[in-house]
């Protein structure tokens, strides 16, 4: 499991946002206990320097009785309730407002963490007082998926959208019944291993972004190396979406991230490589075709768990290479490591 002073780095590069070196956020992880203080601790943060910022607004659709006419004139609700013998009408219309999808989802957000049972109490003394900071016009979104899908389409940028990742593992995190005293719970999102293979791949991808400038990095689609007699057969063939293409004039790295156990698997009395993953690699290599005097090469990667394991072969004539990361290590030792591997 990773250790929490290293789950800052691992969710600051998942989505692309460098961590802050200069606070106190990277010095004191050590001392949660428990994943959602870190991530409560990263979002006050954030959101006090958003607040300082100042919030940005966005036009929300109204539905009021007024005394005049305002935007468009609802006839059926308007009639109905007799308003037009009052001088009232009821409209419709649209008014800037700080009451934004995404505003009141990051105040939702906080308001469920101020019930958090693992939190402190001086935690979640925090969290009110940010709260509260809130202009009175943004009404707290309750967690659902749907509020979450909004504020997805309005694709927020730059720390709104750092805000927006932390607020989902935040929701995502939350089980479903209260505590007996009433208060929210939460799981520790390292046990989920579908959610940590996500984050584990696009931290890695990252940070080959961020981190170096030999490489292009992206993740693509190669197609197959393949014919049919009825050409809508082709469409048939799985897709073949790379977790990390690194690319050079000279060398073309195909890495493909897997969050495991182990990387070994027993099989009579022996220990041996995943075969679906190896597989896997191995069908990228043989229909990616190497531009001229560029090497093609691939890399399974892994986090250390039971085993570290560094195993070099040539197959159908790349380079392949199975390799354990220390995610256990101190962080400038994970760094170096990824580093290393690509030189």
């Amino acid at each position: 499991m990773i250790p929490i002073q290293n789950l800052y780095y691992l969710l600051c590069y998942a989505w692309q946002r460098l961590p802050v070196q200069e606070e106190e956020l990277t010095t004191t992880a050590a001392d949660f206990h428990h994943p959602l203080g870190l991530l409560t601790h990263v979002l006050l943060h954030g959101t006090r320097r958003l607040l300082r910022q100042g919030l940005s607004t966005g036009y929300t659709e109204r539905e009021e009785e007024l005394t005049e006419l305002r935007g468009r004139l609802l006839l059926t609700p308007t009639l109905s309730r007799d308003l037009l013998r009052r001088s009232r009408a009821v409209c419709r219309y649209d008014e800037l407002s700080f009451n934004t999808p995404f505003n009141a989802l990051l105040r939702g957000t906080l308001e469920h963490l101020r019930r958090a049972r693992q939190l402190t109490p001086a935690q979640r003394q925090q969290v009110s007082q940010v709260g509260r900071s809130f202009p009175a016009a943004v009404e707290a979104t309750p967690f659902s998926r749907a509020a979450l899908q909004t504020v997805r389409r309005s694709r927020p940028v730059g720390l709104e959208a750092f805000l927006l990742h932390m607020s989902e593992l935040i929701q995502a995190s939350a089980l479903p019944e209260p505590a007996a005293d009433g208060r929210t719970r939460f799981r520790d999102f390292r046990r989920d291993e579908p959610l940590m293979a996500r984050l584990f791949e696009a931290f890695v991808r990252n940070f080959y972004r961020l981190e170096q400038r030999r490489y292009h990095v992206l993740s693509e689609t190669i197609a197959w190396q393949a014919a049919a007699a009825h050409a809508p057969d082709l469409d048939l063939l799985p897709a073949m979406i790379t977790d990390t293409s690194l690319v050079a004039p000279d060398r073309k790295i195909i890495l493909d991230t897997k969050y495991y156990a182990a990387a070994l698997k027993p099989r009579y009395d022996r220990q041996r490589l995943i075969s679906p993953h190896l597989y896997q690699l191995y069908a990228y290599l043989q229909n990616q075709p190497a531009a001229p005097g560029q090497l093609l090469e691939g890399i399974l990667l892994y986090p250390t768990a039971a085993q570290e394991v560094d195993a070099r072969y040539t197959l159908g004539g790349h380079p392949v290479r199975v390799v354990t990361l220390n995610l256990q290590q101190p962080w400038p030792g994970i760094a170096a490591d990824l580093l290393a591997l690509v030189r």
